[in-house]
């Protein structure tokens, strides 16, 4: 099967009211992949963000982001009036008057959102209904944690769980009672929340599937240390006693940091999840294969070994690497669950342990042009190294936008790119030299090609969605209304048409 796809966050949609939503703009964007001749479309996480903005840290591995909820499917069912939205000021609709990017504020959208959620909540009359009840039925092993962890972090205006009383902390029955019952209606308002995300997901995903588009998600292989996950589930984890980390997750010194990257997150007990037959991650991939067609699942080497690094340490440079599950958590899933629709994200330092387990479970692994043109060495990324089994990207969210690259290349690695494109540089823009390496991937042996919306639109740096090991102005670019016109789109469905890729 040779395809191809978008890769486009929902927050990056150009919707009203601040952030992508599941609004007319996803389901326009569907349009666009169809008329573009796409087949996929790519997204990031969509958990609830925390600490950083990052959709990688999410309060919880089970819940959908509550920004992602459409304000006016609210008014269409009659939860909203148009006067409470017009009240709900928030200016960022994806076109600015002067013309400038409208990015996310997350800092308005918490201070915001959630007021008028809370109204459309109030007005909903859900909790007696049918379809709600069964809901809360299906959702019943992780939603009531979720919906009171969060509770909770509200009445104490976000106070990591870390630092709650100690009663509260470890879950004593008599204060888990005495807290849901103090918390009711905000415990009730969140699992509203839950139900309405869902709804109007598979609403779009059904819609975006009879299109014969297919969604990819992304499973961050970790957790946030405050999250309703490890609040509920301690023992999933490499916690001491007092539930203090023993280490934490992170990436040791590479090309984006000589310092290494210091994600933060807790670790797995590997041998407890063993012991369980691994049901807790069972779960976990069910809950992605209820809401995507595909899953990749980020940082796949940590489960040959992963990278821990001492809690409290200021930066990863002295982690040491520990074995992970390997193959026998995917060979217990493939047993389980079937065989899956799964991407593996395996970037980075590759040791020849981490090229049998991806060999072992046969799923596809990455491909990234932007790491291909080394000057020092033949790289993997090079298309002419490529097997079929594997999706090719231009770049990713962690990758500068390839209009920019080209800027930042250095002299020799340049000169290698421009060689192996066959392309001279003083005939050639940042803009051509941009389409030269989509058809490159696109004309690539991968089955999959993937190109990020920000390559197709050709737009600089101020676009890319994330720099890693950095903390601000990430995770909040959005298109404009309107980026994709009906040329754009026939130009990419022409030279998806040439390479085979067509839907």
């Amino acid at each position: 099967m040779r395809a191809g796809g978008i890769l486009l966050p929902i927050a990056s949609l150009p919707s009203a009211y601040g952030i992508g939503t599941f609004d007319q703009c996803a389901y326009d964007f569907v349009d666009i992949l169809v008329k573009a001749g796409q087949s996929f479309w790519q997204i990031l996480p969509m958990g609830p963000t925390g600490y950083g903005d990052s959709p990688y840290q999410s309060f919880s591995t089970f819940a959908g982001n509550p920004y992602f909820i459409s304000l006016d499917e609210l008014v269409t069912q009659g939860y909203l009036t148009e006067q409470e939205l017009k009240e709900y000021e928030l200016s960022c609709d994806g076109s600015a008057p002067d013309g400038k990017q409208s990015d996310v504020n997350y800092e308005e959208l918490y201070k915001k959102r959630f007021r008028v959620l809370r109204k459309a909540y109030e007005k909903s009359g859900i909790w007696g209904r049918g379809e709600f009840q069964a809901f809360l039925c299906k959702n019943e092993e992780w939603l009531p944690d979720y919906a009171l962890f969060m509770a909770i972090k509200d009445s104490r205006d976000g106070q990591s769980f870390l630092e709650w009383d100690d009663d509260i902390k470890r879950r004593e029955p008599g204060a888990l009672a005495a807290y849901q019952q103090k918390y009711e209606e905000d415990v009730h308002f969140y699992m509203f929340l839950q139900y309405e995300f869902s709804r109007q997901w598979n609403k779009l995903k059904g819609y975006a599937n009879s299109k014969g588009v297919q969604i990819i998600g992304d499973i961050p292989i970790y957790v946030a240390l405050d999250s309703s996950d490890t609040w509920s589930h301690p023992e999933l984890f490499q916690f001491t006693e007092d539930l203090t980390p023993s280490a934490v997750a992170g990436c040791p010194p590479d090309a984006f940091s000589h310092t290494g990257q210091l994600w933060g997150n807790p670790l797995y007990d590997w041998e407890y999840h063993e012991s369980t037959g691994f049901d807790w991650w069972l779960k976990r991939i069910q809950n992605c294969f209820c809401w995507y067609d595909m899953v990749r699942i980020d940082h796949f080497r940590g489960f040959d070994e992963y990278y821990a690094i001492p809690f409290g340490e200021p930066t990863a440079v002295n982690g040491r690497w520990e074995k992970g599950p390997g193959i026998r958590l995917f060979q217990v899933m493939e047993e389980k669950l079937g065989r899956q629709n799964i991407i593996a994200e395996d970037l980075g330092f590759l040791t020849d342990s981490v090229r049998q387990l991806l060999r072992d479970t046969g799923y596809p692994g990455m491909k990234v042009l932007q790491f291909a043109f080394d000057s020092r060495e033949e790289s993997d990324y090079m298309p002419h190294n490529y097997t079929s089994n594997c999706v090719v990207y231009t770049g990713t969210h962690d990758n500068q936008t390839t209009f920019s690259w080209w800027e930042e290349l250095s002299a020799q690695d340049r000169d290698v790119a421009l060689r192996y494109l066959n392309v001279r540089e003083e005939t050639a823009s940042n803009e051509q030299l941009t389409w030269h390496l989509i058809a490159m991937a696109q004309r690539s042996v991968a089955d999959l090609c993937i190109i990020p919306a920000q390559d197709y639109l050709c737009l600089p740096k101020q676009a890319r969605v994330n720099t890693p090991s950095t903390l601000g102005g990430n995770w909040q670019w959005r298109m404009r209304r309107g980026d994709f016109s009906d040329s754009l789109c026939e130009k990419i469905y022409k030279m998806t048409k040439l390479y085979g890729r067509l839907r």
